[in-house]
């Protein structure tokens, strides 16, 4: 048997290598371009993912901001509702002939509001400090409490006062509801429209002139 290679056989030998690298340049080559758009198809989703972590950065700011006008114009309606009932307790039942809503105060660099300050001269000579809330925390006990305890520096005015402390509040906790009644502050919460005292008959306020 002949087994040794022609010019010809060497020829279609090389030819036939040339045409294997050319077909392998060639998936090389396509490869490559599959590479090179799916690189495109990943800067695409990347600028998407980034526009849209853009817009809804936006979104839940200006989401934020809706929420905080809502809190702000919630809280402006529970005030509102309740001063007009506030006021018939605080002058049917406590006597005080001066009610003011919105109270703002500085001294010494610091600044202090208050809900409702009510107050009367006289045989009564009593104050009222009232806080209303919406949704009622733990920290609106403490913040009540503290307003009490420094009241003769605020209103050095009314130092000789009996003075007392008023929670109304829409939505109150039961554990809260107790803390409160504990702390001898009245408490007040809504009924039809309209707020009125909750206390047990048994309650002793506490005087925080004292």
């Amino acid at each position: 048997m002949n087994t040794e290679l022609t010019l010809e056989d060497i020829r279609g030998l090389f030819a036939d290598v040339a045409l294997r690298f050319q077909e392998t340049d060639r998936k090389f080559q396509e490869t490559d371009r599959k590479f090179q758009e799916t690189d495109r198809k990943f800067e695409k989703t990347d600028r998407l993912i980034d526009k849209l972590s853009r817009e809804n950065s936006q979104k839940i700011r200006e989401l934020g901001q809706q929420i905080g006008g809502l809190g702000n114009k919630f809280g402006s309606f529970t005030e509102g509702l309740a001063l007009p009932s506030m006021e018939k307790i605080l002058r049917q039942r406590f006597g005080v002939d001066t009610i003011s809503p919105s109270v703002r105060i500085s001294r010494k660099g610091k600044h202090l509001e208050i809900d409702v300050l009510a107050y009367a001269n006289g045989e009564i000579n009593t104050a009222y400090v009232v806080e209303v809330k919406s949704h009622l925390r733990e920290e609106n006990i403490q913040q009540l409490l503290e307003i009490l305890e420094h009241f003769a520096e605020w209103f050095p005015e009314h130092r000789d006062k009996k003075l007392y402390g008023i929670l109304a509040a829409v939505d109150i906790p039961e554990s809260l509801r107790l803390r409160i009644l504990e702390q001898g502050l009245y408490l007040a919460r809504i009924h039809e429209d309209l707020f009125e005292l909750q206390v047990p008959d048994d309650f002793r306020p506490r005087r925080f002139d004292q």
